[in-house]
């Protein structure tokens, strides 16, 4: 199945150059670009994108406002969005990943990471840029309230597998990698995310690792 991608960028050679990358890779089609947030927003409600890649700085709108309108915690029908920046900045990715984004890049990440977090929005899961991920986390947990996190109780506990899958979610692992980690299927290890995300209420993996530091089962630079 082709996924259909929006790129909203307010760089002319940067919106071709992504459109190449994207129209070179096996299953990806662009639909439709956008020079500013504002139309990016317009064009993603009318065209329904499987994924829309927004740049952070944009004119009329900017690229977290952007995601924000489409991905919030308050629509009721979010797309998925991947930002892409050239700005290593904790402020931005905070503020993408608090908007509803799946995944966060730099613009050079590479056409293969870029495939990735592309092929993980549509997928409903995560992807942040490795360079990047374990601060940002820090960060979010930090920014977010662990305090408040801490001190609540879960309404149904983990189990102890869901407790190993949360830490290895945490730890960057993916799908696969978790299977053989823990010697199980891949579908089981479907299931367990699915169940973590109904307890803890996360909505992707990125707010599974969150919760993870969150609750002071990850610390500093690791589990």
């Amino acid at each position: 199945m082709t996924i259909r991608v929006l790129v909203a960028d307010d760089q002319d050679l940067v919106r071709a150059g992504l459109r190449l990358i994207l129209e070179a890779t096996p299953g990806l089609a662009v639909v439709g670009e956008a020079a500013d947030g504002q139309r990016a927003v317009r064009l993603a409600r009318e065209l329904r994108p499987d994924v829309c890649l927004f740049d952070v700085r944009m004119p009329l709108v900017n690229g977290i406002d952007a995601t924000r309108a489409l991905a919030g915690p308050d629509v009721s029908d979010p797309l998925a969005v991947v930002v892409i920046t050239t700005f290593d900045l904790d402020e931005y990715v905070y503020g993408a990943l608090k908007a509803g984004a799946r995944g966060f890049l730099l613009k050079d990440a590479g056409p293969e990471l870029l495939a990735q977090a592309i092929h993980a929005a549509a997928a409903g899961d995560a992807l942040i840029a490795p360079s990047v991920t374990g601060r940002l986390l820090e960060r979010f947990a930090e920014l977010g309230g662990a305090g408040a996190r801490r001190s609540a109780p879960l309404a149904e506990p983990l189990t102890e597998r869901e407790e190993e899958v949360l830490l290895a979610v945490a730890r960057g692992r993916s799908n696969q990698e978790i299977a053989r980690e823990l010697h199980v299927s891949l579908s089981t290890v479907k299931s367990h995310i699915a169940n973590l995300m109904g307890k803890i209420g996360a909505r992707n993996r990125v707010e599974i690792a969150v919760f993870a530091y969150e609750t002071g089962r990850v610390k500093g630079g690791g589990v």
